[in-house]
């Protein structure tokens, strides 16, 4: 049992992983300055490859819940991250992203019923705490603008992780169709923002071609599908701590294949992260009241026998 646990918390801890190339792939193969265009490429070919896969569609109620988990885990968290990628200083967008858990831990207690616990609430800070250390560069005034982005950005995905959880899956329906309708809907939703704010798409070389290719494929519709597989099998507190591997991995990228260098504090900011990721994935065990103990019963007292 808990071999298969670890496993469903490896392979859904892929997903934040996986979005933690994004950055290298955006700036190295991709057009410069279309974020919008980045996001539809990313979120509607994914949606609707899982769809075919999928071949189920919403019922009855699940049109508007696909609908708004869509608007929140893509429509509106992927322009919200890009836009204050875009407007923040150095890692700021990514610092601000960190506080997820806590997002998700005062969410739970509103929409699940779960009290929030002391340890999960320290274990957000920490993790917060190490990403800051790792990604936050000293440069430029805070743009307003784009702090608001961020925390819009981070709202919506939590409020998306904790309603994922809350409402689980249609009866019949797999965790693929359930990704490929949110995907779908999201991508949707960002087409025409994208077409009014950016235009005509743009001229695609191959080493273009094979970043969006990646994106859409591996980056979004094999990693969201992860991670609402991991939602629907492990706590919303669980999950959520697994996104700081997001900018821990674009670090460790950046000193790999870019030349980036990790200071001694960039390290120790990695280490309490990563350590403030696994503690999150510890559930306490419930406390078990003992029973009652009952009084000894008296002794039977010798039944005469009548000769």
């Amino acid at each position: 049992m808990a071999a298969n646990r670890a496993t469903l918390i490896a392979l859904t801890a892929l997903a934040p992983v996986s979005w933690g190339t994004t950055y290298v792939v955006t700036t190295e193969f991709l057009p410069a300055d279309r974020p919008l265009f980045t996001a539809l490429v990313r979120a509607l070919p994914a949606g609707l490859v899982l769809l075919a896969l999928g071949r189920v569609l919403p019922r009855g109620a699940w049109w508007w819940k696909a609908t708004v988990l869509g608007a929140l885990n893509i429509g509106a968290f992927f322009p919200l991250l890009f836009l204050s990628a875009y407007r923040l200083p150095g890692g700021m967008a990514a610092v601000v992203g960190s506080a997820g858990p806590l997002f998700v831990v005062g969410l739970s207690a509103l929409l699940l019923g779960q009290r929030p616990t002391a340890r999960n609430v320290i274990t957000g800070v920490l993790a917060a705490s190490g990403v800051s250390l790792v990604v936050l560069k000293a440069a430029g005034a805070l743009d307003p603008l784009g702090a608001l982005a961020a925390l819009a950005s981070t709202a919506s995905m939590s409020a998306g992780t904790v309603l994922t959880k809350r409402w689980g899956r249609p009866e019949g329906v797999g965790p693929l169709a359930l990704t490929g309708w949110q995907l779908t809907a999201g991508g949707l939703l960002i087409a025409p923002v994208a077409v009014l704010a950016e235009g005509a798409p743009p001229a695609l070389d191959a080493p273009a071609v094979g970043g969006y290719l990646y994106l859409a494929l591996a980056n979004t519709a094999i990693a969201y599908w992860l991670w609402f597989r991991g939602i629907g099998r492990l706590t919303a507190t669980q999950v959520t701590f697994l996104g700081p591997l997001s900018p821990l991995t674009a670090a460790v990228i950046g000193w790999a294949a870019l030349g980036e260098t990790l200071a001694p504090l960039q390290l120790t900011g990695m280490v309490l992260a990563f350590g403030a990721t696994v503690a999150g994935q510890i559930v306490p065990r419930p406390r078990t009241v003992p029973a009652p103990s009952r009084p000894a019963s008296a002794p039977a007292k010798p039944s005469r026998v009548h000769s």
